[in-house]
């Protein structure tokens, strides 16, 4: 069965840099799917951060306002992984980030599957 782990997250200053990654094991379909990131900040709900389309509509990007310009989002199909760059990280981006599919999140035994999450603390 499907496993989403996400990787590569942790305590930056404002304006620096990190590069999550996120394997997505147990899914065959991965190179057939949309792919995004999401995000839930402390006390927040979780909210959508960037998007990816499959190879086979052209691997098209798009991004929530709030990170368009700083945020990178990419794949690589034949790891199964999905990337973020994160780049000039402002406090308000302190969040636990998560892959999964868009629009249609993986369920397994009837609800919503996510992974573990993977903190992103920016703090001076």
């Amino acid at each position: 069965q499907v496993q989403l782990v996400e990787s590569g997250g942790g305590v930056v200053q404002p304006g620096g840099s990190l590069n999550l990654s996120c394997i997505a094991s147990g899914f065959p379909s991965f190179g057939i799917s949309h792919m995004a990131w999401y995000r839930q900040a402390p006390g927040q709900q979780r909210e959508l951060v960037a998007t990816v389309t499959p190879p086979g509509l052209g691997s098209r990007t798009d991004y929530a306002s709030s990170v368009k310009g700083r945020f990178t989002i990419s794949r690589d199909n034949a790891k199964n992984t999905l990337y973020l760059l994160l780049s000039s990280l402002k406090p308000e981006d302190t969040a636990v980030d998560y892959c999964n599919r868009d629009p249609l999140t993986i369920r397994l035994n009837g609800k919503d599957y996510w992974g573990q999450g993977n903190k992103v603390t920016v703090s001076s």
